[in-house]
C-alpha cells in the first residue's frame, strides 16, 4: 500500500514507514507474556483479516450525516474535523474562524502542503510498541492542531472518526503542537453509526471478515501526539462508542514544557476490546496533568487503560482518577504508573481507581504503580473493588423507589463523580446520556439529564 498512501513522495516518510512495518514485523501482535499486556492479548488479531479502507468507492450515506449531525447539535459553536474509515472527508467537515496563529487541518492536506515540521514530530518507530508501529506504517490521515504562542482557541476542536466499512482497518495519527502559553480544548470522538452505543452483550465471534458493512468488526488504531510547552494548556477528552463488534486501540502521547497543564479525560462505552495507552512526560518544573477516565462494559466486552506519567522534573503534580463498571462476564483492567524519576523533588501525585461489579461474573484487574528515586515528595496510590450496597438499596427502597430504579440511581451516582471532572459541559452531558442508556429501564433515568 506504501506508493498510495498520501505523502509517498517524502524521502523520510518513506524511511520512516518502512522502518516501522520492520519493527511490527519484529515484534508481531502483543501477548500476554509481556508484562504490560499481561491482561489484554491482542494475539487473535493474527488470525483476522482486516482490509484496507475502499477510500473513494465508498458515498457518505444518509446514517453517516445523522451521526456527524448528532454531534454537532451537542456543539454548534465548535471546529469540526470528520474522517470516514481513517481518511479526512471536507463535506462533513467544518472549521470556523480561528484565531491568527492558530491551524486545524489534515494530516493528508499538511503531507503535501507543509510536510517539513512533521518530520521532527512523526516519532521513532524503533521505540514504539507493536500498535503504534503498525500506525506509523499506514498512517494516511488524522487531524494536526498547531498554536503559535500565546494563542487561544476559545470554541472546542472536534475530532470524528467514524469506522464505516465492516471488516476494514484504519489507522488514524493526529498532532497537536501547543506553543508556549497557547491553549486549547480538543475531542476525540469514535462514534457507532446512526445510533447510540449499545445496550445489549457482545457476540463471542473474534473474526473479522464476512459479514456486511457495519455487521463486522472494524480495526481502529489510533496514535494521537500531544506537545505541551512552556505555559500552555491542552484539554483532550476522548468519547469511544464504537460498534459491538469493534476493535479499538489507541495511544496518547504527550510531553509537557515548564509550568504547562495537560488534562486527559478517557471515556470508553463502546467497541468489543478497547485499549487506551495513555502517557505524559514533565520535561519541565511545574508540569500539571490530570488523568481521568470512566467506562461501562457489559456482555464479554473487555476495556483496559494503561497509563504512565513521568514526574522527570521537580515541583509537578499530578492527579490520576478511573472508575469502570462491569457487568455481566465482562472484564476491564488498569494498570497506571507514576515514576518519580531522581531529582524530581516536591512531586505531589495521587493515583486512585475504583471499579463497580453489577455481575459475580465481572472480573477487573486493578494495579496502580508508584516507582519513586527522589526524596520530598507526597505521593499516595489506591484501588477499591466493590458492588453497591444493600443497605443503602434497601433505604432506596423504603422510600418507594423500585429496586431497578435504586441500582440504577447508585450505579449513575458512581460515574457522577468521573463525569464532574469534565469542563466541557456538552461532552459531559454525552459521556452521561451514554451511560444512562446502558441502564435497564434507561428511559426513568432521562430526569437525571
Amino acid at each position: 500500500q506504501a506508493p498510495r498512501l498520501p505523502g509517498a513522495g517524502l524521502p523520510w516518510l518513506a524511511e520512516r514507514r518502512r522502518e516501522a512495518i520492520e519493527r511490527f514485523a519484529e515484534l508481531g501482535w502483543p501477548s500476554s507474556k509481556l508484562e504490560d499486556w499481561r491482561h489484554t492479548s491482542l494475539l487473535f488479531l493474527g488470525d483476522a483479516d482486516f482490509a484496507p479502507p475502499a477510500w473513494g468507492q465508498r458515498s457518505v450515506d444518509d446514517a453517516i450525516r445523522a451521526t456527524v449531525a448528532g454531534l454537532r447539535a451537542d456543539d454548534e459553536n465548535g471546529h469540526w474535523l470528520v474522517f470516514v474509515d481513517g481518511r479526512f472527508e471536507p463535506s462533513l467537515s467544518r472549521v470556523g474562524a480561528l484565531p491568527a496563529g492558530a491551524e486545524v487541518a489534515a494530516l493528508s492536506e499538511l503531507l503535501d502542503r507543509a510536510p517539513d515540521w512533521l518530520e521532527a514530530s512523526f516519532g521513532d518507530a524503533a521505540a514504539e510498541q507493536a500498535p503504534q508501529a503498525l500506525n506509523a506504517a499506514f498512517a494516511a490521515d488524522g487531524a494536526v492542531v498547531r498554536l503559535a504562542p500565546g494563542v487561544a482557541v476559545d470554541e472546542s476542536i472536534n475530532l470524528v472518526f467514524i469506522a464505516a466499512s465492516g471488516g476494514a482497518a484504519s489507522h488514524p495519527r493526529n498532532f497537536v503542537v501547543a506553543g508556549a502559553g497557547a491553549q486549547a480544548t480538543i475531542v476525540e470522538h469514535y462514534p457507532g453509526i446512526g445510533a447510540q452505543p449499545d445496550t445489549g452483550t457482545q457476540a463471542a465471534s473474534a473474526t473479522a471478515a464476512g459479514a456486511a458493512d457495519g455487521g463486522a468488526a472494524t480495526l481502529t488504531n489510533v496514535v494521537t501526539r500531544i506537545e505541551v510547552h512552556a505555559d500552555a494548556r491542552i484539554t483532550h477528552l476522548k468519547l469511544q462508542q464504537e460498534h459491538p463488534e469493534a476493535i479499538h486501540l489507541a495511544a496518547i502521547d504527550a510531553v509537557q514544557g515548564r509550568g504547562s497543564s495537560f488534562a486527559s479525560h478517557s471515556m470508553s462505552f463502546g467497541a468489543r476490546l478497547a485499549r487506551n495507552d495513555i502517557t505524559t512526560r514533565f520535561d519541565g518544573e511545574a508540569c500539571e496533568t490530570l488523568f481521568n477516565g470512566l467506562y461501562h462494559v457489559d456482555g464479554k466486552r473487555h476495556v483496559d487503560h494503561h497509563t504512565r506519567i513521568d514526574h522527570a522534573q521537580p515541583r509537578g503534580t499530578s492527579r490520576e482518577y478511573y472508575r469502570g463498571i462491569l457487568d455481566d462476564a465482562a472484564r476491564g483492567v488498569f494498570t497506571g504508573r507514576i515514576l518519580v524519576g531522581p531529582g524530581a523533588i516536591r512531586t505531589d501525585a495521587v493515583q486512585r481507581t475504583d471499579s463497580l461489579l453489577l455481575s459475580p461474573r465481572a472480573e477487573t484487574d486493578a494495579r496502580p504503580e508508584l516507582e519513586i528515586y527522589a526524596d520530598d515528595v507526597k505521593c499516595a496510590h489506591g484501588a477499591t473493588v466493590g458492588q453497591l450496597d444493600e443497605a443503602t438499596l434497601f433505604y432506596l427502597r423504603t422510600r418507594g423507589i423500585g429496586e431497578t430504579e435504586a441500582r440504577n440511581l447508585l450505579t449513575y451516582a458512581f460515574a457522577v463523580e468521573a463525569l464532574l471532572r469534565i469542563e466541557l459541559l456538552p461532552l459531559r452531558r454525552r459521556a452521561g446520556a451514554a451511560i444512562r442508556a446502558r441502564l435497564p429501564g434507561a428511559e426513568s433515568m432521562e430526569a437525571l439529564r
